[in-house]
This record gives structure tokens, C-alpha cells and sequence, in this order.
């Protein structure tokens, strides 16, 4: 008789067992949902200021918050000049600057900028404007490679003579090393004058990613791309895989937030190469997580991964 109530005891705890864990279990899945939803950064007001080197970011970015699940997310404007210094946009005529009316709303959350060579005044001017109306603000500056692979602080000389897009390992460990130090120090110094203890002006990497890519495709180790040539379509202009790069790059920097696991974006699906597939389209993210988040002025930190 013990024996039986001792059997009858177990099936009940069993039962009520069961019955916690299905309990439980859609609990712990609204958690980890409503922990998920947590880690999604608001939406941004973004504003560009732009040449042809970062003029086609702003469409795949947006792609990229939708598929986030970034809620809010606005392209407030995009202001093109080819082959532009960030001080021409300044310069632009009031009735033609549709980068200072969209400051003076107050309503850009971030305003995002792609001088050619450093220092540019322009990126100082429009950082005071932005933080007249916007004390909250934030800035991100491109760093761009330089045409017909010359060092920016050389531009425009010469940059789109004999242009040689294989160059070796060695010959890219020092390219556009100049005007990204220029860079650098201009950064730093902006934010010290103007972030009030804060670090407000943040670099895109972009010149060094694609440096990091064109050394492994010089060592035969990026599957998908055999010549360096493949990333350009003239001596300077990038194809949709390098597009793809600099728009993952973008994003990292803009939303603290890694691409990796993203859909393909529409420029490189559109491209129908099939070497260009989705294994190929990670392996641009990881390289893009990767050096924003190493690169300290990218100001996407530790706790961004």
C-alpha cells in the first residue's frame, strides 16, 4: 500500500513539475524577448554631407535599421557634391545649404560628414552650428581612402595618374597613413574644445577596412575577390562589395551595434555574382565589427559588443 502511495506522490510532483516548466517556459521567453527589445538602440535623426565615396551609405544603412529592428530611424537629409571638401558644403549659398537649414531645426540627432584631406574647417563649423541648436548632438566623419590610391593630404595631385590597384602587403601597411593621423588629431581636438568632457565627434574607419580586405585578397585569403581591382569601378569609385563594407562600418559606428547576422543589402544582392553570396556578405560584417571595434576612435566600446 506504501508502495502505491509512494508511486501515486511521484506521478503527482511529476505532474506539477510539468506543469511549472510549461508555466515557466513562455516567461522565459518574454524575458529574453523584452531583454532583446532592451539591446535596440532608438532610431537616430541622420543627416549626410556627402561625396561620391559615401554618398550611396545612407539607402543600405536604412535597410539595416529595418532589419535591426531599429525603430526610428530617419534620414533627415543628404547633401552630394562630388569629389567635395566638407569646407564646400559649408560654403554652399544659404538658399542652396540644405545641411545648415536642417541644423538650424535642431532636429538632426547626428551629422555625418567625408572631408577629403584633414584639417577641414568645415567639420568645425558645422559642429558649432549643430550644437547651437542641438546641445546633444553627436558627429561622424568619414575616413576615406584616397583617389587613384595616393595619400589624401596629397589630393588632388596626380591622383588619378597610373593608377596600380594591386599594390603588395607592405606597399598598403603605410597608405593614407598621413591623412589619417591629420584626421585623428583633428578629432581629438574637437572633442576636447567642444564635447564638454565628452567625446562627440566619432571616425569611420573606412580607408583602413578596406586596406585590411585588399591585404587578403593579396594573399589569396578572401574568397569571391581575386584582384584588388574588383572593389573599384574606376581609380577610385567602389563597387557594391566595398559599398557593402563601408555601409556596415557606418552603421556599426552609428548605432554601436554589429551588422553581423544582417541580410544581405539590396546593392550587393543586385550585383549577381555568384562568389558573392552570404558566406561573403558575413565575412564583410565580421571584417566591419572588427575594426570598429578595435579602432578606439570609432567610439563604439567594449560594452558595444
Amino acid at each position: 500500500m506504501r508502495k502505491s502511495n509512494r508511486t501515486t506522490c511521484g506521478i503527482v510532483v511529476a505532474f506539477i513539475i510539468g506543469c511549472m516548466a510549461t508555466m515557466i517556459g513562455p516567461v522565459r521567453a518574454q524575458t529574453a524577448r523584452e531583454s532583446q527589445a532592451a539591446k535596440t538602440p532608438k532610431g537616430l535623426r541622420v543627416f549626410y554631407a556627402s561625396h561620391s565615396l559615401m554618398w550611396y551609405v545612407p539607402k543600405p544603412l536604412g535597410e539595416m535599421a529595418e532589419a535591426a529592428g531599429i525603430k526610428g530611424h530617419q534620414l533627415v537629409g543628404l547633401q552630394s557634391l562630388g569629389g567635395s571638401k566638407t569646407s564646400q558644403h559649408w560654403n554652399l549659398s544659404d538658399d542652396k545649404n540644405d545641411a545648415k537649414k536642417a541644423l538650424k531645426t535642431g532636429e538632426v540627432d547626428v551629422f555625418v560628414m567625408s572631408p577629403i584631406s584633414f584639417p577641414d574647417d568645415g567639420i568645425e563649423n558645422f559642429v558649432k552650428l549643430g550644437l547651437e541648436h542641438n546641445p546633444n548632438m553627436r558627429f561622424i566623419v568619414q575616413l576615406s581612402w584616397g583617389g587613384g590610391d595616393i595619400d589624401n593630404q596629397d589630393f588632388p595631385t596626380g591622383a588619378f595618374d597610373n593608377v596600380d590597384k594591386e599594390k603588395t602587403p607592405e606597399q598598403l601597411k603605410t597608405y593614407n597613413q598621413r591623412n589619417i593621423k591629420a584626421g585623428e588629431a583633428q578629432a581629438d581636438d574637437i572633442n576636447t574644445r567642444y564635447g564638454n568632457g565628452k567625446k562627440i565627434l566619432a571616425l569611420v574607419p573606412s580607408v583602413q577596412a578596406m586596406v585590411t580586405l585588399r591585404t587578403r585578397i593579396a594573399r589569396k585569403e578572401w574568397p569571391g575577390l581575386t584582384r584588388q581591382g574588383e572593389l573599384f569601378v574606376d581609380a577610385v569609385h567602389p563597387s557594391a562589395p566595398l559599398e557593402a563594407l563601408n555601409a556596415y562600418m557606418h552603421f556599426a559606428v552609428l548605432y554601436g551595434t554589429s551588422p553581423v547576422g544582417l541580410p544581405m543589402p539590396a546593392l550587393l544582392k543586385n550585383s549577381n555574382r555568384e562568389a558573392w553570396n552570404e558566406p561573403f556578405n558575413r565575412s564583410l560584417q565580421e571584417l566591419a565589427w572588427e575594426t570598429v571595434t578595435k579602432y578606439p576612435d570609432s567610439l563604439v566600446t567594449a560594452a558595444g559588443k
